[in-house]
């Protein structure tokens, strides 16, 4: 067991290595295989050498390559103190035979002369020319470009190919091979069902899927065929790949996984030939699951964004993967599955029956979803024995999957961070705020008067709400600045399925309340209702275009859902229409504007009790609330007894977050 856990420190083999060490090779046999003699030899100059000549000390010059001299001196000389300098032996304690010196020799054919002058005075001397070549500096002068230059080429490559990732993809000669992981059912893939929380239409629909892999022949002894593909449909965090995860768990099959983008390479072709690879080894393993997540990245609908009319390798890997999917027959046992959030984009022609038969949609959890949610995810962290877990999925409507794990990760960060031992209630609600609203920033530079304003602009939405009777009470409000908004208020929204055109406009009148409370304490208004224009402008468009509560322009609606008008440069109205549009929008906003002053007006002394008691606070309750107006007459016996969603709501600047 012990050998089991001991990591293997070896080096991995690096094709790197074997580069560095030819280079070296060549580098060391171009130095060794030099003139050392000629490099040790001490330097001299013509007219030293000129007056050794004369007086006899010189044996023998050799002229190398016609520049340098080397120079011999007999053994008498040697004993002269003009050469003393030179060693009598070598480092290997041999005696020194030369060369002596060596020397730049300047001209030729004037060195040769003086040479042959000597020897016409009798001295006794001998002298030699020749030439010396390093054959591997010539090797070297030859190879070393090629060399460099295919390293450059493969190092390129290799880049352009992917780096050297995993996968088929990884070298030059493999680029056209699927990237997919291949899960083994034995070994990689441990998700169940069981840890999927939540979800319960979806599961049902997959479950399926994996039945069909397990008992094929139930089901087409009957003359039924096997879907080909399902597409997990839904908004970002929802579960989708965590679903795949899960089928291939369950089933119990070879699990192919990669996403859209694994097929997009610069060279043309390399997404065709991945999708043909991919799809052989799928039947090679049959029966087996192909999950492609993401796959709006290569399934756009075609011919939208070609402006220039050049060939998409894009198109060309979706025209591979339509054809490899109608080219499966009901008896390989090859389901593919695929996930995306953006289905309105996708090719019809991947969307039709034949290729992907099931559209599953994963939409986000409901209050009863969300807490087995958070039971899974509190598994790990330790928490207090009084939390409960439907006030934490009360708490967070319109969370995901991934946000409620994200919630949970903050809660005990928070709570380590406070020293805690356990993560409790609070924790939670801090996290809760941390997320929706930003980080809280008590130390922000605002002066009194603008506390000022920004209390009373929150105070403004408080009493508006608090007097509708359609629109979300409220549980908290907080002057202290959030993320980029300078204060924030938490309300209590119904989770509705449909939505009347009285709960609409009582929501844009409590939107609208803060603006509306400025002008009526100070007749002044300022650029803090940013996010609440946008919000009660997109609720006002989507009352005229989209739902057709508008009695002028009457039951009609330009939404289109299939997203096709995205591509469109005219509107699908005409201008005079367009016009009546505008007026339409802006009265029923300017209407609500007026119908949120003429309620604070008449409240106005509550509305200063409010806000002068939150720039005390700088946090109030729904108790206090109720101190100042009262019971809400209108509210339900439910929201008394037991404390609903609550959703924040970004004012003065920041944006806002609805479910």
């Amino acid at each position: 067991m012990a050998d089991e856990k001991t990591p293997n420190k070896k080096p991995k083999f690096n094709a790197y290595w074997i580069y560095a060490i030819l280079i070296a090779v060549l580098l060391s046999m171009t130095v060794f295989n030099s003139d050392s003699q000629w490099q040790d030899a001490p330097r001299t100059n013509v007219s030293d050498f000129e007056r050794y000549l004369n007086d006899g000390d010189v044996k023998k010059v050799v002229v190398i390559n016609k520049q340098r001299a080397l120079v011999y001196l007999d053994q008498e000389a040697l004993a002269k103190d003009a050469h003393k300098k030179i060693p009598k032996t070598t480092f290997l304690k041999q005696a020194n035979t030369g060369p002596h010196y060596e020397f730049e020799i300047g001209d030729l054919t004037l060195f040769q002369e003086r040479l042959q002058e000597a020897k016409a005075k009798g001295i006794q001397f001998d002298y030699d020319f020749k030439t010396k070549h390093n054959i591997w500096t010539d090797y070297i002068g030859i190879l070393l470009p090629l060399v460099l230059f295919i390293g450059i080429w493969i190092f390129l490559m290799r880049r352009m190919s992917g780096g050297g990732a995993a996968g088929g993809g990884g070298q030059i000669f493999n680029i056209g091979k699927s990237r997919a992981k291949l899960f083994d059912e034995k070994t990689d893939t441990k998700v169940s069902f069981k840890d999927v929380a939540g979800l319960e239409g979806a599961k049902e629909e997959v479950q399926e899927i994996v039945d069909f892999l397990k008992n094929p022949d139930k089901y087409t002894s009957l003359g039924g065929k096997i879907p080909k593909g399902a597409l997990l449909v839904g908004p970002p965090g929802t579960g989708k790949t965590l679903l795949a995860k899960a089928v291939a768990g369950e089933a119990k099959v070879p699990f192919f996984s990669l996403s859209g983008s694994d097929f997009v390479e610069m060279f043309v072709g390399v997404g065709a030939s991945r999708v043909r690879d991919l799809f052989k080894q799928a039947k090679d393993k049959s029966p087996s699951i192909i999950f492609i997540d993401e796959i709006d990245a290569i399934g756009r609908a075609r011919g939208k964004s070609n402006f220039t009319g050049s060939n998409d390798e894009r198109e060309n890997t979706l025209n591979q993967l339509l054809t490899e999917m109608d080219g499966f027959g009901s008896k390989e046992n090859v389901i593919i599955l695929a996930a995306t959030n953006r289905a309105d984009v996708l090719d019809k022609a991947l969307m039709r029956a034949g290729r992907f038969d099931r559209q599953i949609y994963v939409d986000l959890p409901d209050l009863r979803e969300r807490k087995e949610i958070f039971e899974v995810h509190l598994k790990p962290i330790k928490t207090s024995e009084s939390l409960d877990t439907d006030f934490l999925a009360k708490q967070t409507p319109g969370f995901s999957g991934a946000d409620i794990a994200n919630v949970c990760n903050e809660a005990a960060l928070i709570a380590a961070r406070n020293g805690k031992k356990g993560v409790d209630k609070q924790d939670f609600l801090d996290a809760v705020d941390r997320i929706v609203g930003g980080l809280e920033k008590k130390n922000k530079i605002i002066t009194p008067e603008e506390k000022k304003t920004i209390a009373y602009h929150e105070a403004g939405h408080a009493t508006v709400s608090w007097m509708l009777e359609h629109a979300a009470p409220l549980v908290k409000v907080t002057i202290v600045p959030r993320g980029q908004s300078l204060g924030a208020a938490w309300y209590l929204p119904e989770e509705r399925l449909i939505v009347r055109t009285e709960q609409m406009l009582d929501e844009m009148c409590a939107t609208l309340g803060g603006r509306a409370a400025e002008k009526v304490i100070f007749n002044k208004i300022s650029t803090g209702a940013l996010s609440d224009l946008e919000k009660v402008m997109k609720q006002a468009r989507a009352m005229v275009t989209v739902y057709g509560l508008n009695n002028k322009i009457g039951n009609l609606t330009y939404y289109d859902s299939t997203g096709q008008s995205d591509y469109n440069f005219s509107k699908p109205y005409s201008e005079e229409t367009a016009q009546v549009i505008d007026k339409e929008i802006s009265a029923i906003i300017e209407e609500q504007y007026e119908r949120a002053i003429a309620l604070l007006e008449k409240h106005k002394d509550k509305l200063t009790t409010l806000a002068d008691r939150l720039l005390e606070k700088e946090v109030i309750f729904k108790d206090d609330l109720e101190k100042i107006f009262g019971s809400r007459p209108f509210e339900k016996k439910e929201e008394q007894k037991e404390t609903p969603e609550s959703i924040l709501e970004k004012e003065d600047g920041g944006e806002s977050k609805a479910s």
